[in-house]
């Protein structure tokens, strides 16, 4: 019998026991209906696409600890997952709202619009501006462990995985790209306090 035909607790228990092929085949088998509903909550395809992948990790994760229940059916559960991924998402935003003007988050959006005059917006912009500039000069390592711990408020565990380095590698990184930061701040005398 083809994979396709395989009802989801087969496959889930075939992907369990090795074979890698049977999760594609439940990616695929409900991708349009899981992607549908991160869409449909969230409306931006980027992010979208982030939660999706984000979800599919953690189900990997999941089954590959052996945690997976099995009581429960498949398609609920990744719709659960989904929702929970969904829901910190708007948690992070509500947190730090992000104001996309350019393609990188802005480290100052947490302050609200109306809490800064039109003098403290600029004094903002320029600060972020400098700041933006001062990452360029981290080197690429360092820079990666810095943006996903300010803005993507990841754990240095997920930061050690998803970079392929051990924690401590990243927990190094971050604390050079600190010290990093503080000595070009100190070189070009910048205020970042207004």
């Amino acid at each position: 019998m083809a994979l396709v035909n395989h009802p989801d607790a087969l496959l889930v228990k075939n992907y369990i026991a090795g074979e890698e092929q049977s999760l594609a085949v439940l990616i695929e088998r409900h991708q349009s209906k899981i992607y549908g509903f991160i869409y449909s909550k969230i409306g931006d395809r980027d992010v979208a696409d982030d939660v999706f992948q984000d979800t599919f990790i953690k189900v990997i994760k999941t089954l590959k600890s052996n945690a997976y229940n099995e009581e429960g059916k498949f398609l609920p559960w990744v719709m659960r997952i989904a929702h929970n991924l969904v829901v910190d998402h708007f948690r992070k935003v509500k947190k730090m709202p992000m104001q996309r003007e350019t393609e990188e988050y802005s480290i100052f959006s947490f302050m609200s619009d109306d809490s800064l005059n039109i003098e403290g917006r600029i004094i903002t912009n320029q600060v972020e501006n400098d700041l933006q500039r001062l990452l360029e000069e981290l080197p690429a390592d360092q820079k990666e462990v810095l943006l996903m711990r300010m803005y993507q408020d990841m754990s240095f565990k997920e930061i050690a995985e998803s970079t392929g380095v051990s924690i401590n590698t990243a927990l190094g990184r971050m604390r050079y790209a600190l010290m990093n930061l503080r000595k070009v701040i100190e070189k070009n005398q910048i205020i970042l306090t207004n």
